[in-house]
C-alpha cells in the first residue's frame, strides 16, 4: 500500500506494517514500516547518470523526525544535483572496513577538497604528499589491517611507541634512482599519531564509528628547533656557494640555496616558485599554494638579484623559476646538491635548509623587528587576517625584507652586485 501526502507524526504513527507514505512536498521522501515496529525515512532518487537508489536517511526517533528527515532530504537532493550518490557513497564506507582503506578514503576525499582544515580551507598538495608517506610508511605497515571499529586508544599509544622506536625503519624506492630512508623517531611518531587523529575524525563524520581513538594519546613533547646559523656558519655557507659553481654543481640549486638564505622561504616554496608568481617591477611574489595556503611575500633587493639572474638562463620553456636538471618537474635532486653545499662549508650535519629559515626569522627578531612582521615576511601562518586581502608588498615590509636580506649577506660576506636598478626601492 503506498499513499502521498506531508509527512507528519500523525502520518508516522499511523503507518502499517510493510506500508510507506510519499512525502507530498520533497520528491523522493518517504516513511516506511517494515515487518518491525521501526519506521525508517527514505529518499529514492536518480543519480546525474540516470541511476536509481534508495538511500536511507535514518530511523524515526532523534534526531530525525519528519521535519529534520524532511529538510535532510532536501539537501541530499541538493548534493545529487552536483554529482554526489550518497546512497553509493554509505555503500562504500560500509565495504571499507579496515584502517588501509579508510586511509585510502580520507585521501580521496581530501585531494577533492572534501576534507577542511580547522581554518575551513583544503589542505595544500604538498601537505596531502606528506600526508600519503607517512599513511604508507608509518600507518598501513603498523594499522593497515586493522578493523575501523575495533581500534582502541591502547592501539594508537602503541602505533606511537612502534613509530618512536623504528619499527617502520625502511629503505623504499621512490622513483626510478631514488630511495627513502624511513627511520621513524619521536618527531614522527607525533606527525604520524596527529594525522591518525584527522583520519578518524573523518571517520566519525562518516558515521564508521562513533569516537575517536586517537583522542587523549600522550604524544611526545616537541622538540624545539632553537637551531640557527652562527656567524662563522654564515660565512662558511657564503663561501661554500662561492665554490659552487667551480664545483660543478647545478647553478639553479646554488641560486634556490642563495634565495631561501636571503628570504626564509620554505624549501617547497622556492623549489615550486613559478614565473608567473613573480612580479620583479612590484618587488612581489605570489605564492598560490602554500602550507598556509595563498601567500604574498615581499621580495629584497638581493632576493630579486637571485630571480634575475635565474631569468638569464631561462631556457626549454619551464615555468619553474628553479628548474630540475632534467625534466619539467620540480627538482628532486635538492637535497644532494645541498649536502655538496654543507660538505664545501664544512658545515655541521645539523644544519639544513629550514635552519636557513628559522636564522633568518632569527636575525629579524635581532634587528628588532615584530613578530606580525617577520610572519608576513616568511609568510608564516600567525600573520593577521588582514593579509589575506593583500595583492602587493607595501613599503614597510620591503624596507624590513631589504634590512634582513643585507644583514644575511653581510654575514656572508657578500655584497649585492652592481645591476640594474631594484625596482620599488624606497627613496
Amino acid at each position: 500500500m503506498s499513499e502521498q501526502r506531508r509527512i507528519g507524526l500523525r502520518e508516522v504513527r499511523a503507518l502499517e506494517l510493510g506500508q510507506i507514505v510519499w512525502d507530498g512536498t520533497v520528491p523522493g521522501f518517504a516513511a516506511r514500516r517494515q515487518a518491525s515496529a521501526a519506521i525508517a525515512y527514505i529518499l529514492k532518487y536518480r543519480t546525474i547518470e540516470g541511476r536509481q537508489r534508495w538511500h536511507t536517511i535514518g530511523r524515526h526517533g532523534a534526531p530525525w523526525t519528519p521535519t529534520t528527515a524532511r529538510a535532510h532530504a532536501q539537501e541530499l537532493l541538493g548534493e545529487v544535483a552536483k554529482g554526489r550518490d550518497p546512497a553509493a557513497e554509505r555503500r562504500a564506507r560500509r565495504v571499507a572496513t579496515t584502517v588501509a582503506e579508510l586511509c585510502d578514503m580520507y585521501l580521496v576525499d581530501a585531494l577533492a577538497g572534501r576534507v577542511l582544515k580547522r581554518s575551513g580551507t583544503a589542505k595544500s598538495a604538498s601537505t596531502l604528499e606528506l600526508d600519503r608517506g607517512r599513511i604508507e610508511r608509518h600507518i598501513k605497515p603498523l594499522l593497515g589491517m586493522h578493523p575501523v571499529a575495533a581500534v582502541t586508544r591502547h592501539d594508537v599509544e602503541r602505533f606511537l611507541h612502534d613509530v618512536a622506536e623504528g619499527k617502520t625503519k625502511a629503505r623504499i624506492k621512490t622513483k626510478a634512482r631514488g630511495l627513502a630512508q624511513v627511520r621513524g623517531g619521536k618527531t614522527a611518531a607525533n606527525r604520524s599519531v596527529g594525522l591518525l587523529g584527522a583520519i578518524f575524525t573523518y571517520a566519525v563524520r562518516q558515521a564508521m564509528r562513533a569516537d575517536n581513538p586517537a583522542h587523549g594519546v600522550q604524544r611526545f613533547a616537541d622538540a624545539m628547533r632553537e637551531r640557527r646559523l652562527s656567524d662563522n656558519e654564515y660565512a662558511a655557507l657564503g663561501v661554500a656557494l662561492s665554490k659552487g659553481a667551480d664545483a660543478d654543481i647545478w647553478p639553479a640549486a646554488l641560486a634556490a640555496i642563495r634565495l631561501l638564505s636571503v628570504t626564509g622561504w620554505r624549501r617547497s616554496e622556492a623549489l615550486g616558485l613559478r614565473w608567473s608568481e613573480v612580479d620583479l617591477v612590484r618587488r612581489t611574489a605570489t605564492l598560490g599554494s602554500t602550507k598556509s595556503g595563498r601567500s604574498v611575500r615581499p621580495l629584497s633587493c638581493l632576493a630579486c638579484d637571485v630571480l634575475r639572474s635565474m631569468d638569464k638562463h631561462r631556457s626549454g620553456g619551464s615555468e619553474l623559476v628553479f628548474p630540475a636538471t632534467r625534466g619539467d618537474g620540480i627538482m628532486t635532486g635538492f637535497r644532494k646538491f645541498w649536502l655538496r653545499i654543507a660538505k664545501l662549508g664544512g658545515l655541521p650535519s645539523d644544519i639544513t635548509p629550514h635552519v636557513l629559515r628559522h636564522s633568518f626569522a632569527s636575525l629579524a627578531g635581532d634587528l628588532g623587528y615584530s613578530e606580525p612582521t617577520i610572519a608576513a615576511l616568511i609568510g608564516h601562518a600567525g600573520r593577521s587576517v588582514t593579509a589575506r586581502y593583500m595583492h602587493a608588498a607595501d613599503a614597510v615590509l620591503l624596507a624590513a625584507a631589504d634590512a634582513v636580506a643585507d644583514k644575511t649577506a653581510e654575514l656572508m660576506c657578500e655584497r649585492r652586485r652592481p645591476g640594474p636598478p631594484c625596482s620599488g626601492d624606497i627613496k
